[in-house]
């Protein structure tokens, strides 16, 4: 029997190989050897107690006889460990775009694959960027800002600012330390991180990292079985997790070509492209392989069920049209996230911000509803660089925004002290800002300081944002194969 071992136990995982959305080649590739360091960036660490029975796990492995796979250092690893050297000193980054930069060169080619990839042709991707592009600032002069101050509250939790650390899945690709990294910062700097389902550290390690009183939100993915939702649900609650943001835009996970397109370098392409005995298709990279569970069914009416098994805060994250935000309302959410998922879903969802003007719009004239509002909250993603950015969106109505990407790129490429770093740059960003625009709080920060009159007009000829378009890597075609030189 091929015997898989994680982490000092021995696995049979025989019976397993076809079910396995990694395909088995993988799988043979580490038999009867430790698998560890493969294994632990791209699983979360329940992985195998969820999907394999009891009977499998054959216990500890004596120690000195498991043969560890000599990891070789390639030569694209050691060019990679030199670029790592010749980073910048932290000093010399002044803007969340850097951290994007330094961490395309140091990263692996895998794990900015799939950090960086989105849906298709990566159209709304790039839109989420380009829709603040749309919205200019109207500041007030000549008001005494001597004192500003941005802090906030989300959910009725304090947070130093109006933006919190959103949950992206597999924080492990990126750093040995996975989402450990924003929890240490969150802590130091009074935000909130909303924990993933799908994280490469265990739930219970990220909430034993926070310092005490730390305020948590988690990301649910609704599993096909809801026994197992409702057993993660009330864990979570007993944790003292203060929001369950239940994702809703994602049935089925988007295709990410870049993504895949690594895939198929790094794995024989004849072995990637054969589906298993369940279809899944294996092309579809690390992004897929975790994400079988998902349950494509979830519809409006199993919203009840959630109100009966928890008493937190329920929000839909993944809100793309004002109709569902006022349902959410309706039956009695606490709260949506007007998101398309990075843009790593539907390509064409139009952008938060932009939803963000339609909903409040909306709900005002059907349920007389203004915001920012307590008893609703308006929470957008995607795209988020700048404090300009979140100022924009608290301008128009929201409680707050969520930022990802620019927090990943920021521990890939400098652990914890680049996340601590990032959130210094944007508390500077938020000073700086509030007193340009005349603003001493975020009560302050109200609509008649933008003109988001275009912000649906899809064709904008505005300055090209240069730092954003530089680090943004073009897609690739399908190419010929190199030919090998005949000996």
């Amino acid at each position: 029997h091929p015997n898989a071992y994680t982490a000092g136990k021995v696995y049979d995982v025989t019976e397993f190989l076809d079910e396995h959305p990694g395909g088995s080649k993988i799988i043979l590739k580490y038999a009867g050897k430790d698998a560890t360091q493969e294994y632990d960036p791209i699983h979360p660490p329940d992985a195998i107690t969820t999907h394999l029975p009891p009977e499998k796990h054959l216990g500890p492995v004596e120690p000195d006889t498991a043969e560890t796979v000599e990891v070789s250092i390639t030569d694209e690893e050691k060019a990679r460990q030199d670029r790592m050297s010749r980073r910048p000193s932290l000093d010399e980054i002044l803007n969340l775009h850097d951290f994007e930069a330094i961490a395309k060169q140091v990263m692996s080619e895998k794990a900015w694959a799939y950090y960086s990839s989105a849906a298709d042709d990566e159209i709304t991707n790039r839109e989420n960027h380009a829709a603040y592009h749309r919205i200019w600032f109207r500041p007030r002069i000549l008001i005494n800002v001597t004192k500003v101050d941005w802090s906030t509250t989300i959910l009725g939790h304090r947070s130093s600012m109006p933006l919190y650390i959103t949950a992206t899945a597999l924080g492990k690709l990126g750093h040995p330390d996975g989402e450990i990294n924003l929890t240490k910062a969150a802590a130091k700097h009074g935000v909130i991180q909303m924990i993933p389902t799908l994280a490469s550290c265990s739930f219970d390690e990220i909430v034993d990292a926070a310092a005490p009183g730390q305020v948590q939100f988690f990301q649910l993915y609704v599993n096909k079985d809801r026994n197992i939702t409702k057993r993660i649900v009330q864990h979570a609650e007993k944790r003292g997790i203060k929001g369950l943001f239940i994702t809703v835009d994602a049935p089925q996970l988007g295709r990410r070509e870049k993504d895949m397109r690594m895939k198929f370098t790094a794995e024989d392409p004849s072995e990637v492209s054969k589906s298993g005995a369940d279809g899944v298709d294996r092309s579809q990279g690390a992004a897929r392989a975790i994400s079988s569970f998902i349950d494509p069914g979830l519809q409006w009416s199993d919203l009840d069920w959630f109100k009966s098994i928890t008493k937190m805060p329920l929000i839909l994250k993944g809100v793309q049209r004002w109709e569902d935000a006022l349902k959410a309302y309706d039956l009695g959410m606490a709260g949506v996230v007007l998101s398309n998922h990075g843009g790593r879903q539907l390509d064409f969802a139009r952008s938060g911000i932009e939803i963000l003007v339609e909903v409040v719009r909306k709900l005002k004239e059907e349920r007389g509803l203004t915001f920012p509002n307590e008893k609703f909250q308006l929470f957008v993603d995607g795209g988020v660089r700048r404090a300009t950015d979140v100022l924009k969106a608290i301008a128009l109505g929201a409680t707050a925004v969520g930022v990802g990407r620019p927090f990943l790129y920021a521990f890939s490429s400098y652990g914890v002290e680049g996340v601590d770093k990032a959130l210094k740059i944007l508390h500077d960003e938020f000073e700086m800002n509030m007193r340009l625009l005349g603003a001493n709080t975020i009560k302050d920060i109200t609509p008649d300081m933008v003109d988001a009159s275009n912000i649906s007009a899809h064709v904008a000829a505005i300055p090209g944002d240069r730092l954003y378009d530089s680090n943004y890597e073009s897609m690739q075609h399908a190419r010929l194969r190199e030919m090998k030189a005949k000996m």
